[in-house]
């Protein structure tokens, strides 16, 4: 996917979660972890965001999450938008 589409599909990502309540933060062209950090009154989620039909969490993406420890009120999600989907689909990792 490229650059440009990534940061689409971020900023998608942020809207929803920002009218959902969250305060967001975006780590642009990172390649860190997660993209989005979103903070409500009671729990913190940490977004990785794919775009497209063919993009997943990779292997190496997925072991990264995993051995990440957090806090219990933090979750740590997939966000796939696949082509033409109103809505993401959200994986708990």
């Amino acid at each position: 996917m490229s650059k440009r589409k990534g940061t689409y599909y971020e900023h998608r990502a942020r809207r929803i979660l920002e009218a959902a309540g969250y305060v967001c933060t975006r780590a642009g062209g990172s390649l860190g972890v997660f993209d989005l950090i979103a903070i409500g009154p009671h729990d913190v989620r940490c977004v990785q965001v794919k775009g497209g039909n063919r993009n997943y969490l990779s292997a190496v993406e997925r072991e990264a999450i995993a051995l990440l420890v957090v806090p219990g009120n933090v979750s740590k999600e997939a966000w796939r938008f696949p082509k033409h989907a109103r809505a993401p689909l959200i994986e708990q990792l």
